[in-house]
């Protein structure tokens, strides 16, 4: 089977795109030839050509991605959009008339015009949970997350005291102010990183509210395990439809996860989650954390939000 898997970058020091790699590594060990467009790559892949459409202007892009997907139809058993609806809009035209299956891989609480059309125009919508696509759709199929067991080991904790992590954006939809007078109320250090494009104003406000928390900028992804070993605590109050990953990353190294959004109900127990920017509860929970390592989270991400979970099922919207 020849599969088109439609992306932005693949980029192993990307701080926010870099997982796409190893999901592009595990369909392409489940395809006879696999085919990324993407604006721009800095990473060759075994099995995987990479076709690139970066421009300097978004109607240029456009065009240039029209234009290479075209090239790659013949022969091709699916498309694939991940995260771009606009990419399943622009196939569209191309594949529906081919009868090519064309899947939208999509998890975030915007129901905005474009994800609309683009479930329109696919054959199938893909995401983490139900509840992590914006709104309700027969063609949507729940796949768990696409967590790369290799890259997350079981580390013995850190000596006290307790040290809280954040990892992500620095926006508003984190609720990161919550955290921090959370943590300021329990008397846990917290150390963040994350961008703040589009919210340094927020940023300057954090840190002028919160001095004594340490708010660093991103991070390379393979400094993220290594974050994960010296915190005895991950801390996500993230608002409800869009289930971060690294959440599941941290799960995945064992480490004790308070989460806000309530699709992690499938992974944490209710002692690890806390009400949407409920900074009273989540001090409560802070001051109550058995900050030993959790194995049992490593087995439900092994069991239903693996990398290769994930392109199983993905493959399966795919060639039903």
């Amino acid at each position: 089977m020849k599969l088109v898997f439609c992306t932005q970058k693949l980029d192993p020091g990307d701080p926010v795109l870099a997982a796409t790699v190893p999901m592009v590594r595990a369909l392409a060990a489940r395809v006879d030839e696999l085919v990324v467009l993407c604006a721009g790559a800095t990473v060759e892949i075994d099995g995987v050509r990479v076709r690139e459409f970066g421009a300097s202007t978004q109607v240029q892009r456009g065009a240039r991605f029209t234009a290479a997907l075209a090239r790659e139809l013949e022969g091709c058993g699916g498309v694939v959009a991940h995260m771009v609806p606009l990419y399943a809009i622009l196939a569209a035209p191309l594949v529906r008339p081919l009868r090519i299956p064309l899947v939208l891989w999509y998890t975030h609480w915007k129901a905005h015009a474009v994800v609309r059309a683009a479930e329109r125009v696919c054959t199938a919508v893909t995401s983490v949970d139900v509840r992590s696509f914006p709104f309700p759709s027969s063609k949507l199929h729940a796949l768990g997350h696409a967590i790369d067991l290799d890259e997350f080991a079981c580390i013995d904790a850190p000596p006290p005291p307790t040290q809280a992590l954040v990892l992500g954006r620095y926006s508003p939809a984190k609720g990161l102010e919550t955290i921090l007078q959370a943590a300021r109320d329990a008397g846990v250090h917290v150390e963040a990183h994350g961008t703040d494009e589009s919210f340094e104003a927020y940023t300057r406000e954090l840190r002028r509210a919160f001095p004594d928390a340490e708010l660093g900028g991103p991070v390379l992804r393979a400094q993220v395990p290594d974050l994960f070993a010296r915190s005895h605590v991950l801390i996500n109050n993230m608002r409800a439809g869009a289930p971060d990953k690294v959440v599941y990353e941290a799960a995945a190294s064992c480490l004790p996860v308070l989460a806000a959004n309530p699709v992690f109900d499938d992974l944490l127990p209710e002692e690890l989650r806390f009400r949407q920017d409920d900074a009273e509860e989540l001090a409560r929970k802070l001051r109550a954390l058995d900050v030993r390592r959790r194995p049992e989270l490593r087995t439900v991400v092994e069991q239903r939000h693996s990398v290769a979970h994930w392109a199983d099922g993905l493959l399966a919207t795919v060639r039903p």
